[in-house]
């Protein structure tokens, strides 16, 4: 940020910034920088123009009724799936040690601080609950646990679905939490980074799913993974492994379902099952009302049955331990 305001801005004096000086400046940074970068310089400099103001040192804030570039929406923006999809496609996709995480991020609809932040005295098997008190966060790579969710309204309690609270029973059979009782947990024990995550896990869970570009068995040697790049062009190459040619769409594939795409996922749910707004909005944490009506109501009714229903016939162990490894029966030629 300072690379685009101290140039412009680093010699004038207060007084001498006004509203039209900033639309210009705001204008031509739109020219040149994508519309996040932008937004997100205006909001550092009118912060500064609002002390500015509260110190008298200017008697107005010149950011005032900027006009703003609208923000990019791009094609993953808003994605949901259908409980369909996410219990007979997603979960089965997911390597064993972190299924039961996947599984309680899209029934619950928490976030990925708040997964990670889940510790054994949080989790009420019993009742069938799961309390939101504290949340991981990750900056610059360094790693910390807070006491505290994004906001206040984040601090709550929520139900844990019937089949989410078994692959969680067996989750914590298997893989030990962490000294001090966190649930989720890397292969070492320690807590889980995000982008490495995305990465080896998440990406390659979302191809072999049938979420992201295609795989297709041809004879009994050859995998050949097809794709559409960053650029929208169409690429195709052969693997004599499965995991090669998972890994090489899930490295180059534009899009995809993220994970906060579950949170997404499970907001549509709610109004599939008729909750009303008010109760929505208590479950995922949202401090108003509007903002679980505007990020979570975009979606096409289509029959949906309740998950429980949909986990009947799916087993929650499997002996696929390792971060990228394909569990059994993953390919499906022609998928």
């Amino acid at each position: 940020m300072r690379n685009h305001i101290i140039p412009r801005w680093g010699d004038v004096p207060l007084a001498k910034i006004d509203h039209t000086s900033v639309q210009a400046w705001i204008a031509d940074l739109s020219s040149r920088r994508s519309p996040a970068t932008v937004r997100e310089c205006y909001r550092v400099f009118s912060s500064v123009m609002k002390a500015a103001v509260r110190d008298r040192t200017i008697g107005l804030n010149p950011c005032e009724g900027v006009r703003l570039p609208p923000r990019r929406r791009k094609d993953t923006d808003g994605r949901t799936i259908t409980r369909d999809t996410f219990v007979r496609q997603l979960l089965p996709a997911v390597p064993a040690r972190y299924r039961a995480l996947v599984a309680v991020a899209g029934s619950t609809g928490l976030r990925w601080g708040e997964c990670l932040g889940l510790r054994l005295d949080t989790i009420d098997f019993d009742a069938g609950l799961v309390r939101v008190s504290r949340v991981v966060i990750e900056v610059n790579g360094k790693i910390t646990s807070k006491p505290f969710p994004k906001t206040v309204h984040g601090r709550r309690t929520v139900p844990l679905p019937a089949f989410a609270a078994e692959l969680l029973r067996e989750h914590l059979r298997r893989y030990p939490p962490s000294r001090t009782g966190e649930v989720f947990t890397n292969q070492a024990g320690g807590p889980l980074r995000r982008s490495t995550w995305r990465r080896r896990v998440w990406r390659p869970s979302v191809v072999r799913a049938g979420l992201l570009g295609k795989l297709i068995l041809e004879g009994s040697r050859e995998y050949r993974a097809t794709w559409t790049d960053e650029a929208g062009t169409d690429q195709s190459a052969v693997f004599r492994t499965e995991p090669e040619a998972v890994n090489q769409i899930a490295r180059n594939a534009s899009g995809g379902l993220r994970f906060h795409d579950l949170r997404h996922s499970y907001a549509t749910w709610l109004v599939y099952d008729g909750v009303p707004i008010n109760d929505a909005q208590r479950l995922l944490g949202h401090s108003r009302p509007s903002t679980t009506l505007d990020l979570y109501t975009h979606y096409q009714r289509e029959l949906d049955p309740r998950v429980d229903e949909l986990f009947a016939d799916f087993s929650p162990t499997s002996d696929d331990d390792e971060e990228g490894d394909s569990p059994p029966g993953s390919l499906v030629p022609g998928l």
